[in-house]
């Protein structure tokens, strides 16, 4: 049975609210303390396990009579789970060290799931009781975990539960195959021609964020008119996000309910961003997080997805002929082959070629992992036209 988790904003009222940040800071009071002493004992050649660093920190909690009133849990997930993983990731080599952490940046904690019940639109939590959300669970089950966290002056419930897989599965013999190329003025133009805009959500609200940001820059670290300014600033940059996750989930959900399989391109986007002209417009188009809710969203509903080769030249192929083009600026929208004289939407002839990729018409790689390019030379044999010719056929 999958684990399925479904995050839900909560309703809280002014007490709940205090509960929750109250908690927020005793997770991060107890991490931060174990990672001291985690620390502490590298610096005497002593590697403490997580159950000595929990023992260390029960001692130690007696000294602050506030912790009484807490949810123990909330510590003791702190320790076990996120501590652990960190360290765990940094021992395999698969992250950095742990670093402390800061409070109002990544406030969250998880309870104890075992006396978490949830009805309609309400969660009852340990200590503090019923809780009002926006949303009822989408699934029913066992709950495995549940976490609290904030983002901005918004605070979620992310519930994990055990349960069937109860996602429909799409009918892939009634839908064609889609190609998809990604972008910056269009975030998606699919092979059939539909293009689905980009919100570009950052480039609306930037001088509203320059200018509060200067606001915050001349207010007291610390102060309370600081501590205002900041969670204005906070809020823009969750409206931001927002109106970002809504064209993408709903451009994902579109696209997966009328095709049968996908073809995309696989995107390098860290070394995309050393292009200091397009870095902004392509970390507010998120393109790689939009791929990857699309991924998600065919898994579910039992859709393959095929990823071209990273130096599969999608834009610079023609989808007619085959013929690559050696040199193909950005500016250039429209793609002309010079050599059957076709002329196509530059981003629609690339969706064609990762079209054709998902179909299994064009080979990309061959069996060592070496580019392969079809040929479109002079010398090119009637038989790989007639194959190039038969790909704008509708599938």
């Amino acid at each position: 049975m999958p684990l399925k988790t479904h995050k839900i904003a909560l309703n809280p009222n002014n007490k709940q609210r205090v509960w929750f940040a109250q908690q927020c800071g005793y997770a991060r009071f107890a991490y931060n303390h174990a990672l001291s002493d985690f620390k502490a004992g590298l610096d005497n050649d002593e590697f403490l396990s997580t159950s000595k660093l929990n023992e260390r920190f029960n001692v130690a909690k007696k000294e602050h009579g506030w912790t009484k009133e807490q949810d123990q849990v909330v510590a003791n997930k702190s320790i076990f789970v996120n501590l652990s993983a960190a360290i765990a990731h940094w021992v395999s080599k698969r992250a950095k060290f742990p670093k402390y952490k800061k409070r109002g940046k990544r406030d969250s904690f998880t309870t104890n799931n075992q006396f978490v019940q949830v009805v309609g639109k309400r969660i009852k939590l340990p200590k503090i009781g019923w809780v009002k959300m926006f949303q009822a669970l989408r699934w029913s089950g066992k709950i495995m975990k549940v976490t609290i966290s904030r983002t901005a002056h918004r605070w979620f419930v992310s519930i994990t539960v055990d349960t069937e897989d109860t996602e429909a599965v799409a009918n892939l013999a009634i839908h064609p195959v889609i190609g998809i190329d990604v972008g910056i003025n269009s975030l998606s133009t699919l092979s059939d021609g539909t293009k689905y805009d980009n919100p570009s959500p950052l480039k609306r609200y930037e001088r509203k964020v320059a200018k509060e940001a200067r606001r915050l820059s001349k207010r007291t670290n610390g102060s309370k008119n600081w501590i205002n300014q900041k969670w204005k600033v906070a809020r823009i940059h969750y409206r931001i996000a927002c109106i970002r996750n809504d064209a993408h989930h709903k451009a994902a959900t579109d696209i997966v309910n009328k095709t049968s399989a996908i073809g995309i391109e696989t995107l390098k986007i860290k070394n995309m961003l050393k292009n200091r002209k397009l870095a902004k417009a392509l970390s507010d188009s998120a393109l790689d997080g939009f791929l990857q809710k699309l991924k998600t969203k065919a898994a579910a509903r039992g859709i393959p997805v095929t990823e071209a080769s990273q130096f599969y030249a999608s834009s610079k192929t023609c989808s007619s002929c085959g013929h690559t083009k050696d040199n193909l600026v950005l500016s250039e929208r429209t793609y002309h082959c010079g050599q059957c004289d076709v002329s196509i939407d530059r981003d629609v002839n690339a969706a064609i070629n990762l079209r054709n990729v998902a179909v299994g018409h064009t080979e990309t790689e061959n069996a060592c992992g070496v580019q392969v390019r079809p040929q479109s030379e002079a010398g090119e044999t009637e038989a790989r036209k007639a194959v190039w010719q038969q790909q704008l056929l509708p599938i």
